[in-house]
């Protein structure tokens, strides 16, 4: 072998393990176990689990909002108490099981203020409770995590739109640290039903959620949260939903 080829093979070596590495998936896939199971295992491994919820009403699928200690404390800042919560979603239909990546969200969410070494903690009580987490195939750089938008014009994490601070279909509230509370909320279900179209393996991303701090309530741009929560999402799915962030957008005002 020339020097040359090996200078090449070397060179496709790096960026393939660059590539990879530098690539974040937004969810990990785990053995399945039915909600209760499941439930019980993040107790055990320190987490409190905040609801259990059917999105669009569909009874198959349970998903899990859980918290613990340090995502609390991590999401106590200014205009950061979405990154206190994770979830996992339970398919009884499909027998599959899918978590957030607390990586991918806490990067996302704690923009500027995410610290390096924050989320392994994190990441191995979730191991300890589900074991062998394998990535999904849904993910996005590093490096355009904490600057997210779904193509020119679209919002950024910080252009959250103001709502109703006492929502009607309220499924908890979580206090933080800084005074802010964190609250879920149920939409329509003709509203929700979005996920059939654009696929319901991550339906994850409901309930919706809304930042109370300072005497207003936030919540994360349709726009913004939709796409992130599916970073393969191509134009024409998000044409094929493109009445849902307003939909989103008047249930929640």
């Amino acid at each position: 072998m020339s020097k040359t080829t090996m200078k090449l093979l070397l060179l496709l070596s790096f960026v393939s393990i660059y590539s990879f590495a530098s690539s974040v998936p937004a969810y990990y896939d785990a053995s399945f176990s039915d909600a209760k199971t499941i439930k019980s295992k993040l107790q055990k491994a320190g987490f409190k689990v905040l609801s259990t919820y059917s999105p669009a009403g569909k009874s198959s699928l349970k998903i899990l909002v859980f918290t613990n200690k340090a995502l609390k404390s991590i999401a106590s800042k200014k205009s950061r108490g979405f990154a206190s919560i994770q979830r996992v979603m339970i398919d009884s239909k499909a027998k599959t099981v899918r978590v957030t990546n607390p990586t991918y969200w806490l990067k996302a969410f704690m923009q500027k203020d995410f610290k390096a070494g924050s989320d392994t903690a994190i990441t191995a009580s979730l191991t300890k409770a589900l074991g062998k987490l394998n990535p999904s195939k849904d993910n996005l750089k590093e490096g355009k995590l904490s600057s997210y938008h779904f193509m020119i014009g679209m919002p950024y994490y910080e252009d959250m739109i103001e709502v109703s601070a006492t929502p009607k279909k309220k499924l908890f509230e979580l206090k933080l640290a800084n005074g802010a509370k964190l609250i879920a909320v149920s939409l329509p279900k003709s509203t929700e039903s979005f996920i059939n179209k654009i696929g319901v393996d991550k339906a994850i991303l409901l309930p919706y959620m809304i930042l109370l701090e300072g005497g207003k309530a936030y919540a994360l741009h349709p726009k913004y949260y939709i796409s992130l929560s599916y970073p393969l999402l191509s134009m024409g799915q998000f044409m094929d939903i493109s009445n849902i962030p307003d939909a989103i957008e008047k249930a929640l005002k």
